[in-house]
């Protein structure tokens, strides 16, 4: 006898919902799925947040910092977005890229999210050489303008 043929019910990545051929109320699945889509794809979040906010606007969305509170307890590190329905959370993945409005700069997931500062200016030395440190000076500011560095 063969062994039954079992399907996953969610992807693996994102744990979006799958459907089933029959399956009533597919709509449900699809809109649950397309949710965490917008969640995700381009992920601006405000900042960094404990506890839920106390009126969040549909389609803000927050990183859950390590001690979390309320309806985040237990969600650590997770993507919180707010869907006028209430709270759906994300759990990152290994190369997560989000937007944080909070610093202005991009943050990205390793085993917990990274938030990339400017280094500190030249200094020290025995021979300085102006123009290569005021050089080094607009680099900094420019990667920071683009976001690759939080304003320290």
């Amino acid at each position: 006898m063969s062994d039954p043929v079992t399907f996953d019910s969610a992807t693996a990545r994102l744990a979006f919902p799958l459907l089933f051929a029959g399956q009533a109320q597919k709509e449900f699945f699809v809109n649950e799925a397309l949710i965490r889509a917008d969640i995700v794809v381009q992920c601006v979040v405000e900042g960094e947040a404990g506890s839920p906010p106390a009126a969040p606007a549909a389609g803000q969305a927050w990183l859950v910092g390590d001690a979390p509170t309320g309806a985040f307890a237990g969600r650590a590190g997770a993507i919180a977005g707010w869907t006028g329905d209430g709270w759906r959370f994300v759990a990152p993945q290994v190369g997560y890229r989000v937007y944080d409005k909070a610093s202005a700069s991009f943050r990205h997931f390793t085993d917990a999210w990274q938030l990339v500062t400017a280094p500190d200016g030249a200094s020290g030395g025995t021979t300085i050489d102006v123009e290569a440190r005021a050089a080094l000076v607009r680099i900094i500011e420019k990667l920071v303008d683009a976001g690759v560095f939080a304003a320290s």
